[in-house]
């Protein structure tokens, strides 16, 4: 049995004396994703992170008797940290995370930065700390919480990738060619995920899926005079508002193709109307919304539904348009714009691929020519219901690290890993955590963790391994 509070102590040494100093430079590194550094093995960036990494975790991995680290290196594809502590048993739990990083992003406050540390009392701000250079250290945490109490643990097996930001393109190879290193896990512990508030344990039970794109429409080869061309050629700006009408209603945000939707499970919508009254108006009211702007509904149980189980359009960027400043009175002659559509987690990436681009490039407009490059479409997850062991050790771990139940709630966002190893490992249990709550705000400005979550978290993970060695067989 695990002493809570001989094991809260280990855990914020750990964090506060070992893990912090380390985050902070790893902060510093600016080691973006492959999708957003084409160059990063050149520059060296993501070597830089990984070896900073694994220092630090092979001078405390002794503490986990015969516990093993090494840096696996496919040709060509970016690296992945593995260590294996075997443990008792002949059980496996795999542990998850990643380290490479989304890229800076505008909006950062005076003094803040994306590759500029600051501890602001409980927030430690920068890129990546949050999402995801956090989850070694607290999955270590959690193990040597157990092994200063000499609380036996199954086998586990730690796996930190660097592609995750960029779709995990390389973790199947990986996955592959460490089939039998990592074995067959019976519980999966994936710490990438976000929290509805910082005080309870928050299980992610769904992802969306995610279908990315651009959409580009020309109409000349170069820009001409607006008083000469405007209403003799169409506009290129007024022909993609068009086609995304297709695919989106803009006055309510609704996705309308039907093979786009899917019907939310009981279970499912269940958990929605517990989280939201949970949170109630925290659901939407922690967004730096502009003054005046109201959520899309004000009910907000729809609004849990609408960022976990419902499909929504964003255009996360644009080509074609000069800044404002410079613009003149220009017809311009194109426009591009990147499309981020979020899949409800039972809609099949591949298919939604498909309906999208048939739908945007059908009889173009004036004769216009469009074109849509996808980037990537991947399906979303649905976790198995929890054994009743998982739940109740859940339970247990939410008040052994934050005093308070756990709550579950779907997540919005998309961890192709997820969706492979609920593939490949059918019997598993999952556990999907993580500390992104209220503002934290991955991939944008001021991203931050907050530290006393993610000691929270690594107690509740001892807990939860400690029952898991115990579980009824």
């Amino acid at each position: 049995m695990l002493d809570q509070a001989r094991a809260r102590s280990v855990v914020d040494r750990i964090w506060m004396q070992e893990a912090l100093p380390t985050l902070v430079d790893y902060i510093r590194i600016p080691n973006k994703s492959p999708a957003f550094d084409a160059d990063w093995a050149a520059h060296g960036y993501m070597d830089r992170a990984v070896a900073l990494f694994a220092e630090w975790a092979k001078a405390r991995i002794g503490r986990l008797e015969g516990a093993t680290l090494e840096i696996v290196r496919l040709p060509g594809r970016t690296p992945v940290i593995l260590i294996e502590a075997p443990g008792s048993g002949d059980d496996t739990v795999l542990l998850y995370g990643h380290l490479d990083k989304q890229p800076e992003m505008v909006g950062w406050s005076e003094g803040h930065g994306p590759w500029t540390p600051v501890l602001d009392g409980d927030r430690l701000y920068g890129r990546g700390g949050a999402d995801d250079g956090y989850a070694m250290f607290g999955a270590l945490a959690a193990l040597l919480a157990m092994v200063e109490q000499g609380v036996p643990y199954r086998r586990c097996v730690l796996l930190i990738e660097a592609d995750e930001e960029s779709g995990s393109a390389d973790l199947p190879f990986y996955v592959e060619h460490l089939a039998q290193r990592i074995g067959t896990p019976s519980l999966v512990v994936c710490l990438d995920s976000g929290c509805g508030n910082y005080d309870q344990l928050w299980l992610t039970t769904s992802l969306r899926g995610l279908t990315n794109g651009t959409l580009t429409v020309r109409v000349m080869e170069e820009g001409v005079h607006s008083g000469n061309g405007s209403g003799v050629v169409p506009s290129s700006f007024r022909i993609l508002r068009h086609l995304l009408s297709r695919l989106e209603d803009e006055r309510t945000g609704e996705i309308l193709p039907a093979t786009l939707q899917a019907e939310v499970p009981p279970d499912r919508l269940a958990e929605a109307r517990r989280a939201a009254e949970a949170l109630g108006k925290d659901v939407h009211a922690h967004f730096p919304t502009s003054h005046g702007v109201r959520a899309v509904s004000e009910d907000p149980a729809e609004l849990v539904l609408n960022r976990t189980w419902r499909p929504a359009l964003t255009v996360v960027g644009m080509d074609g348009f000069p800044a404002v400043a410079n613009a003149g009175n220009v017809l311009l002659p194109f426009t591009a714009a990147k499309l981020s559509l979020r899949l409800p987690p039972t809609v099949d990436g591949g298919k939604a691929a498909e309906v999208v681009e048939k739908l945007l490039l059908a009889e173009p407009p004036y004769g216009a020519t469009v074109i849509f490059e996808l980037e990537s479409s991947v399906g979303g997850w649905n976790a198995p219901a929890l054994a009743p062991w998982l739940r109740d050790a859940v339970e247990r771990g939410s008040q052994a690290g934050f005093g308070r139940p756990a709550a579950l709630m779907g997540e919005g966002g998309s961890i192709p890993f997820m969706t492979m190893l609920g593939e490949r490992f059918p019997k598993a249990q999952f556990v999907i955590t993580g500390v992104l709550g209220p503002q934290s705000n991955a991939h944008g400005p001021n991203e931050f963790l907050h530290l006393p979550t993610a000691r929270n978290l690594s107690l509740a993970l001892a807990s939860i391994l400690a029952d898991h060695f115990n579980r009824p067989a």
